[in-house]
């Protein structure tokens, strides 16, 4: 298989800066949908059968396409891989920045987040094939174009074809160091609506209940919550409040990120957080909070542990060590875990600088990655994992 691998990587580089010099950003559906193109272009010349799907309008606004890729193997286990075609990046920045290769490392808007392990997937099942391995009954490549805005239009057919997986492999990167993840932190949402009385902040400043005073004492005791128990984080994002330096501000709005690795965690700060949001210590001020569960968190179960020893066995008999890390972020691994579905993530290249101009992925990683993901999806065919 590594050999195999090996002998794709020039395609693989070429096929690369193609996909990288398509501007795919969440918000222009049309990018997105010209990445699909592509993608299944791909895909249908390596033996895929390919489904497209409009997806439907949410929040109001319109997504691009999501592809769904099928193929058959000998028989045996039913292996789901996951991965997505947007970006963060607005049009015109693929032309800004094309797709160059330095020092061994890939660079350009969405080579590691996540074009490159778009194409670990593709060229993992040529590899099968270039072996002559097909010990699985049915892989399965879903591409959605939304993950970057947290997959809501995308979610439902993820998780309708992962209830029917055996395993859930994901093609986010690799950490900097290698590793895998095994486990990611749910996010929750939260907006807080402080409403007090306006007043001339000269004449008559007794007659105002100033919001601004209250959205501090709020942020402060939020701010308390940050860094607790499991590695939970409550970061006050966003401020908005006042008029004029000299009216007593009647209103401010807190934006607010919570993260928790497990779900009773979650759970107990989301509560934490609305007692602290509900609660006015300033007389006259009153708050509405608003919470919105994002995603639940991608907890390390005993079927991620399984699949992360297999993976690391197969790291071993191909030459490097493999690790696994738990991380912040959160990514579609975290819905398809979150069924008891299980899951492995992080079995894209290895990158890192995700969302910045600094986005790399190590181009020397490629054919090891591409092996280990092939190695992992045949060893979970064979029923072996």
């Amino acid at each position: 298989m590594l050999e195999a691998a090996r002998a794709r990587e020039a395609a693989f580089a070429s096929v690369l800066a193609e996909l990288v010099a398509i501007d795919s950003g969440t918000d222009s559906p049309d990018g997105v949908n010209r990445m699909a193109d592509r993608v299944g272009e791909l895909l249908a010349a390596d033996g895929w059968t390919v489904e497209r799907h409009a997806t439907d309008r949410v929040d109001d606004r319109r997504w691009g396409d999501i592809l769904i890729a099928r193929l058959r193997g000998a028989g045996g286990r039913r292996v789901l891989l996951l991965g997505h075609l947007d970006t963060v990046f607005p049009d015109g920045t693929a032309a800004a920045r094309p797709f160059r290769v330095e020092d061994g490392r890939g660079y350009g808007p969405g080579v590691c987040d996540m074009k490159g392990g778009l194409l670990v997937g593709l060229h993992a099942a040529g590899v099968l094939r270039d072996v002559g391995d097909e010990a699985f009954g049915e892989l399965v490549f879903v591409c959605n174009p939304d993950e970057e805005r947290g997959s809501p239009a995308s979610r439902p057919r993820i998780l309708d074809e992962a209830r029917r997986a055996d395993a859930v492999l994901v093609l986010e990167a690799a950490r900097e160091n290698g590793d895998v993840v095994s486990s990611r932190k749910g996010v929750t949402t939260v907006r807080i609506e402080i409403t007090g009385r306006a007043a001339h902040a000269g004449v008559e400043p007794e007659r105002g209940r100033s919001a601004v005073v209250e959205a501090a004492r709020k942020i402060e005791a939020l701010h308390a919550l940050h860094d607790g128990p499991d590695g939970t984080t409550v970061n006050v994002g966003v401020v908005q409040a006042g008029t004029r330096s000299n009216v007593v501000p009647e209103r401010a709005v807190l934006d607010i990120d919570v993260r928790a690795s497990t779900e009773s965690a979650l759970s107990a700060v989301e509560a934490e957080v609305e007692r602290i949001g509900s609660t006015n210590a300033t007389e006259g001020v009153t708050s509405t909070v608003h919470q919105s569960r994002e995603v639940r968190p991608m907890e390390r179960s005993a079927g991620t542990v399984e699949l992360f020893r297999t993976a690391r066995a197969i790291a071993a008999d191909l030459g490097f060590a493999l690790d696994e890390a738990a991380t912040g972020g959160a990514s579609d691994a975290n819905a398809t875990s979150a069924i008891g579905i299980a899951t492995l993530d992080g079995l894209g290249p290895v990158g890192g600088d995700d969302h910045s101009e600094r986005e790399w992925i190590d181009m020397r990683s490629v054919a090891e990655r591409t092996a280990l993901l092939a190695g992992l999806i045949s060893t979970i065919g064979r029923g072996a994992s």
